[in-house]
Formats: C-alpha cells, sequence, structure tokens
C-alpha cells in the first residue's frame, strides 16, 4: 500500500494528469493526517488508565492528557499555577 506522503510527492511531479477528483481524495487524506498527528500513542496499561480517567472526569481522551500534563507541571514548577486572590471577589457560594 502507498502512503499518503509518497502519493503526494506523485502528484507534485505530474500535477498535470492529476484528475481534480483524485487531487480532492489525496487533499483530504492528507488533511487527516495532519488533524490527527497530535495523537499520542501509550503502553496499554496508560491507555486504560486514561479511558478510565476520562470517563470519570467527563473529558475526551485528548483533554484528559492535556490537563494531566497542565497538572504536572504546574506542581513541578514548570508553569506557574493560578493562585486565587483572597481579597478578590469570586462568583459563587462558599
Amino acid at each position: 500500500m502507498t502512503s499518503t506522503d509518497t502519493l503526494l510527492e506523485d502528484a507534485v511531479n505530474r500535477i498535470a494528469d492529476i484528475s481534480r477528483a483524485d487531487l480532492q481524495v489525496m487533499l483530504r487524506r492528507a488533511a487527516l493526517r495532519l488533524r490527527n498527528a497530535g495523537a499520542v500513542s501509550m503502553e496499554d496499561d496508560v491507555e486504560d488508565a486514561l479511558r478510565d480517567l476520562a470517563g470519570e472526569f467527563g473529558m475526551t481522551h485528548n483533554d484528559t492528557i492535556r490537563f494531566i500534563v497542565r497538572e504536572w507541571m504546574e506542581r513541578n514548577a514548570y508553569l506557574p499555577v493560578h493562585i486565587l486572590d483572597e481579597d478578590g471577589e469570586v462568583d459563587g457560594n462558599a
């Protein structure tokens, strides 16, 4: 099976010979690959734990990963921690 990137490179070399429909298919495939390129692959046990956590949090898989990484970075001083001002106004009841 030929990869999308190989098909696109071939299309560039013979752009005048490619049909519009074939070019559309290739560009859609490329767009999907780019859209999904941010996916992170983990070991099975980690994926299982992430799926369970995402369910508990009511978040998507990717949002759960973002949340965990942000929390870890804040706790380990790689990002500033969001501190509430005790004298500031807040919405809601305590």
